[in-house]
């Protein structure tokens, strides 16, 4: 508590005393003060202007500021006060209470150290590397002079040792985000998001203060082997909601169901008479479905994959082999396609090269047979 001196009374101050004093003089390495009915005068040496080290006393105080100061020291003609002390047990006592309240409150980084920051709350106050943000950083150097909002995690007055962390304030925050975004989501929300990291499996979209997964198959209405083949990370995407769980805090998206079906206007991007070129996708007992644009599958039926009698359409096709069709006829309502590889084997439309390409492997192996044996008739004439 500070002294209260009475007009005219000559005041003897005692170590632990606290008093009001008035800048009277600022030096390099000291500072001056006027103690109000004191003979002696104050000094208050550079060491105990502040928690932390500073190279000038002005750094800290100028003349005419009046300060509370502790008395240290009492010399027949000095009296050595502390500026620190006085600062650093109204510290104790307010860093306590914000700890006990988990209260998070602002201060400006003075210094970086090896290992973290550093900020002055009247005592020294230390940010490890590790809690300073949620991420990885590598210099901290723009760190200095900065204002951060913190937290106490650690307090022990018997050590001087106060350990404060920014990452709690920041994960703190996104967690209530997290929170209120689960709370106004809804399935079937269309949404816009950025993709924050991608897996074999799919691609997590950040929705504003939380992540949702993208499942790979959601990702395009054609087959995706890799999510980082269609999207990358930081890119915008909009996404559909297709299940939000509270409980585990995880939300189902899809990229696929904001785009345009692959079935839509079908009928303007293929016409029944187009010979187009696809890919055998899977091969059924009673034919075969060949891909013909992304995502749209046509049936080639067994009776028309070959005009020779085949009994499976295993025989001639083969997953993942190229084929050229000739659309028979297209039903957009009801996502139909009809596709035929017989009735290209004559009817004229493409090359000779094209057919022995395209052919059904069974036929185009009896071919290579032949040319084989008529070799070699030759040679024995």
């Amino acid at each position: 508590m500070v002294e209260d001196i009475n007009q005219g009374e000559v005041f003897v101050p005692e170590v632990g005393d606290v008093v009001e004093g008035i800048v009277t003089k600022v030096e390099d390495k000291q500072v001056i003060v006027d103690i109000k009915n004191c003979k002696q005068m104050g000094i208050i040496p550079i060491s105990e202007l502040s928690s932390l080290h500073i190279e000038k006393a002005s750094d800290v105080v100028k003349e005419n500021d009046k300060l509370e100061l502790a008395v240290i020291k009492v010399e027949e003609e000095a009296v050595i006060l502390s500026k620190s002390k006085v600062a650093a047990d109204k510290a104790w006592v307010e860093l306590e209470r914000k700890f006990e309240n988990k209260e998070v409150f602002e201060a400006e980084v003075k210094d970086v150290v090896k290992g973290g920051l550093v900020v002055d709350l009247g005592v020294r106050g230390f940010i490890p590397a590790s809690l300073v943000e949620p991420h990885y950083v590598e210099d901290f150097s723009d760190y200095k002079g900065k204002t951060l909002t913190l937290m106490v995690v650690e307090l022990n007055r018997e050590k001087n040792r106060v350990i404060l962390s920014h990452r709690a304030v920041v994960e703190k925050e996104q967690e209530e985000k997290k929170q209120q975004v689960l709370q106004s989501i809804q399935p079937g929300d269309v949404l816009e998001g950025t993709v924050q990291r991608l897996a074999d499996f799919g691609a997590f979209v950040d929705i504003g203060g939380i992540d949702g997964l993208v499942h790979i198959s959601q990702i395009s209405h054609a087959h995706v082997d890799k999510p980082s083949d269609v999207l990358q990370e930081g890119e915008k995407v909009k996404v559909k909601v297709l299940s939000v769980d509270r409980d585990n805090g995880r939300v189902s998206l899809s990229i696929k169901e904001t785009l345009p079906g692959p079935w839509e206007n079908i009928s303007e991007k293929i016409k029944s008479g187009d010979v187009v070129e696809g890919t055998v996708q899977r091969l059924v007992s009673f034919g075969a479905f060949v891909e013909v644009l992304p995502g749209v599958e046509g049936l080639v039926h067994i009776s028309q994959i070959s005009k020779k009698h085949i009994g499976t359409p295993q025989e001639v096709l083969e997953e993942g082999q190229k084929v050229k069709v000739k659309v028979l006829d297209v039903n957009e309502e009801e996502k139909r396609i009809s596709l035929s590889i017989k009735e290209l084997e004559d009817d004229g439309t493409g090359s000779e090269e094209d057919f022995r390409k395209y052919r059904p492997k069974e036929e185009s192996t009896g071919f290579q047979l032949s040319e084989m044996i008529g070799e070699q008739l030759n040679k024995l004439k």
